[in-house]
């Protein structure tokens, strides 16, 4: 059954693109917006997505990646 308009609540996860030390990608990871901004900025989603890379990991079997660098998806370029 089809949702009706407007349930979605906007802006209640923020989305990065993460690059990974091999050189890897992983795009639109999903960050709740509660956690960032503040004086911290965007720096809480880094921690907040190598959480959700070791829980992946573990499922897995794997280990998780080292994070190079994460960047939110829309920002402009400075």
């Amino acid at each position: 059954m089809a949702k009706k308009p407007g349930t979605n609540p906007k802006g209640e996860f923020a989305f990065f693109n993460v690059v990974y030390e091999d050189g890897s990608q992983r795009s639109n990871r999903r960050v709740p917006a509660d956690i960032l901004g503040g004086l911290d900025g965007d720096e809480p989603a880094r921690g907040h997505i190598m959480e959700q890379d070791r829980e992946i990991a573990e499922k897995s079997g794997n280990t998780p990646l080292a994070i190079k660098s994460i960047e939110r998806v829309g920002a402009k370029k400075k």
